[in-house]
């Protein structure tokens, strides 16, 4: 079986790793976070916001199915990282909006775990999916 990176150029050059790797029809997606690339391997952060950073983290793991001729609802697994697991709780009714702006009534199997950092800079959240495409 082959093994295919995904890495749309939307989302910034990966460097070290790869935004995703589709394995016949399966598609892991690394951890996505609500940032946008600066251009060089690095990204800046859409907000020090809780919901707008967890809308965005969201897009981006969409838009690495979308890159593998998936969707929103071919998203099978996703794993969400918070550093504050009281912001996400207090944030619940927000977060929901956002989600249902970006995969509509689509719910895949979900984790969330409160983690002590994450990579870049400000970043308060970051989502890795696994999803099924072909």
């Amino acid at each position: 079986m082959s093994v295919e990176k995904v890495n749309p150029e939307s989302l910034g050059k990966a460097s070290g790793y790869s935004h995703g790797v589709r394995v016949g029809e399966l598609l892991f997606i690394s951890g996505q976070i609500g940032a946008v690339p600066r251009g060089d391997g690095r990204h800046t952060v859409v907000s020090k916001e809780f919901v707008p950073q967890f809308k965005k983290a969201l897009e981006n793991v969409v838009e690495v199915s979308k890159a593998a001729g998936g969707s929103a609802e071919s998203i099978a697994e996703m794993t969400i990282y918070v550093k504050d697991m009281d912001a996400y709780r207090a944030a619940r009714k927000e977060i929901g909006e956002a989600w249902r702006k970006v995969l509509g009534k689509h719910y895949p199997a979900v984790t969330l775990v409160e983690v002590s950092d994450l990579f870049e800079d400000d970043t308060l959240v970051e989502i890795r999916a696994v999803a099924a495409v072909g």
